[in-house]
């Protein structure tokens, strides 16, 4: 069974009004809800900077599939890392737009160099990595 530790926050009364508005929109029933999600979206945006931690996430793509070689550029990359890439899904936006998502887990360092290598890939006009927790060292 896990304990709660209890402390106390200082803040100016238009932050605190400001965060208590925030509670509400959210719908989260108290203020300590709010400040734990917020504690464990620091934490994972944190350890994404930690090489040796294991985090998941998804790699976003948008590209024109005209663009020569790319194609094959971007299956080459996802199938050189494919023990990092648990899922894709390809979307055709229009005639020439298609929109990639990988779902990805693995090692910090490793995800974020997969996704700088397609990310980086000549013809991919936006693209996003995001990265959460896998959900191991967190408690709900």
């Amino acid at each position: 069974m896990e304990t709660v530790t209890r402390f106390s926050v200082s803040l100016d009364q238009k932050l605190a009004r400001d965060f208590d508005q925030l509670v509400r929109a959210k719908g989260y029933k108290n203020r300590s809800q709010a400040v734990a999600d917020m504690v464990r979206a620091q934490l994972v945006e944190h350890q994404q900077q930690l090489g040796h931690n294991e985090i998941a996430g998804t790699i976003t793509l948008v590209y024109d599939h005209h663009k020569p070689h790319l194609l094959d550029l971007l299956t080459d990359i996802q199938h050189d890392h494919s023990d990092l890439i648990i899922a894709t899904l390809h979307v055709h936006l229009d005639h020439h737009n298609c929109l990639e998502v990988l779902a990805v887990r693995g090692r910090a360092d490793r995800i974020r160099q997969v996704a700088d290598a397609l990310l980086t890939a000549k013809g991919v006009k936006h693209g996003k990595l995001t990265i959460t927790t896998t959900g191991k060292d967190l408690p709900a």
